[in-house]
C-alpha cells in the first residue's frame, strides 16, 4: 500500500508509519513528498492520481464531503481514510496506535476498491463509507 499522510495530521506520524512499515509499504507525510511550500487539494490530488494507487490519510473532511475535491479525489483514484472528528482530536501515538490497530483493514481496503471514502472509527474493526 502507498499511504500519504495529509498536512493536517503530524508529520511525525507519517514518518513513523513510514519508518515501521519501510521495505512493506510506502508511508510518507505531504511535506516529505510534495516540499513544504502549499499545494492546494486539487493539486497534489491529481499528482497521485497520476502515479496511481494511492491512499489517503487525512483529517479534512471536506475531501470527502464537498465538491469539486469529492469528485477530483474519486476521479483520481484514491482512497480516503478520515479519522472520526474525535479521533481527529486524540493525541499523534493514540491516533498511531488506532491506526496500527486498523491497519490489516486499510490494506485490504486499498487493494479491493478502486477508489472510495471510509472513517476510521474510535472502536472497532470496521471503517464506515462516507
Amino acid at each position: 500500500m502507498k499511504l500519504l499522510v495529509d498536512n493536517n495530521l503530524p508529520p511525525r506520524l507519517g514518518r513513523g508509519l513510514g519508518a515501521f512499515f519501510e521495505g512493506i509499504h510506502t508511508v510518507v507525510h505531504i511535506k516529505d513528498k510534495f516540499g513544504t511550500g502549499s499545494l492546494k487539494d486539487e493539486e497534489w490530488i491529481e499528482l497521485l492520481g497520476k502515479e496511481g494507487r494511492w491512499c489517503v490519510l487525512t483529517a479534512d473532511r471536506n475531501i470527502a464531503k464537498k465538491r469539486p475535491s469529492r469528485h477530483l479525489f474519486a476521479q483520481a483514484g484514491l482512497v480516503g481514510f478520515f479519522p472520526a472528528p474525535a479521533v481527529a482530536k486524540w493525541s499523534a501515538e493514540r491516533q498511531c496506535a488506532r491506526i496500527l490497530t486498523l491497519w490489516p483493514t486499510l490494506v485490504s481496503i486499498s487493494e479491493s476498491v478502486s477508489s472510495g471514502f471510509y472513517e476510521i472509527g474510535a472502536k472497532g474493526e470496521r471503517l464506515r463509507g462516507i
